[in-house]
């Protein structure tokens, strides 16, 4: 998986481009079908973003995006989103294989 990570109107030092691999490096455990990810880090006024787009092998793109006062507390907050969406659409995908397993099995 591909992991991109660029700032608007912040400067990406290499510890938080560090940080943000690091944190979504742990999303390959849950699904490895991933592609890559793109993270755009922000500043407005007093509130830090932390914005992602993730593309999945079966053409699914998933956005998160987190708010805090900390960049770091974004990004943490940016990589449990992605980890509860890319647990929820993997679920999804085991679930509707099961059920036209079952559904064959019947017929």
């Amino acid at each position: 998986m591909q992991i991109n990570v660029s700032g608007h109107q912040v400067a990406v030092t290499p510890a938080l481009r560090d940080y943000a691999v690091g944190k979504l490096e742990r999303i390959v455990r849950h699904f490895d079908h991933l592609h890559d990810v793109t993270v755009t880090l922000s500043v407005e006024k007093l509130l830090q973003k932390a914005e992602a787009t993730l593309h999945c092998a079966n053409n699914k793109i998933i956005h998160a995006d987190a708010q805090a006062t900390d960049l770091y507390a974004a990004i943490d907050a940016l990589a449990d989103k992605l980890d509860r969406q890319v647990k929820k659409h993997k679920e999804k995908l085991t679930r509707h294989q099961r059920d036209s397993v079952r559904q064959a099995r019947n017929a």
